[in-house]
């Protein structure tokens, strides 16, 4: 059960002596994958310089499940979204495309910055709309199960 974002490349310059991908580089495909979604809920780089209202994340989560390896493909997946009046909480799975295997989680609580003051704010009504959409309409996809960071949202 997920939300499909996108599919990347394991670059070259992502992997380490190891041969494979360095878990930093995991983060950074997460964090990259999350702006597709960001940019849905009006809340992303666009969003941040023209409102100066942006997202910040305040804890995360990572599981390293598998390796991946320069040039294999993986797809990322949204297993879990929910969000109160100024948080955000989401989880994403790393799927290596070829074996269908798990090869990382990440899970995050992001807060939302009034960016001019550096502080918390609440969801304006039009961005509570787009997410609450979004829920409904890919809630079937999403699964609640082996969350760690659950009840931090306060609704």
């Amino acid at each position: 059960m997920s939300f499909h974002i996108i599919d990347q490349t394991i670059k070259k310059e992502w992997t380490d002596y190891n041969d494979h991908m360095n878990m930093a580089y995991y983060v950074l495909v997460f964090d990259q994958t999350w702006e597709v979604i960001l940019e849905k809920f009006k809340m992303g780089e666009k969003s941040a310089k023209d409102t100066q209202r942006s997202t910040m994340v305040v804890e995360t989560r990572t599981t390293y499940d598998g390796e991946v390896k320069e040039g294999d493909e993986v797809e990322i997946v949204l297993t879990f979204f929910d969000h109160d009046k100024k948080r955000l909480h989401f989880k994403m799975e790393m799927i290596e495309k070829s074996s269908k295997k798990l090869s990382a989680t990440i899970e995050m609580l992001s807060l939302y910055i009034d960016l001019s003051k550096r502080k918390v704010t609440e969801f304006e009504d039009e961005k509570i709309k787009i997410m609450d959409d979004f829920i409904n309409e890919n809630k079937n996809e999403f699964n609640s199960d082996n969350l760690t960071i659950i009840g931090k949202l306060k609704k």
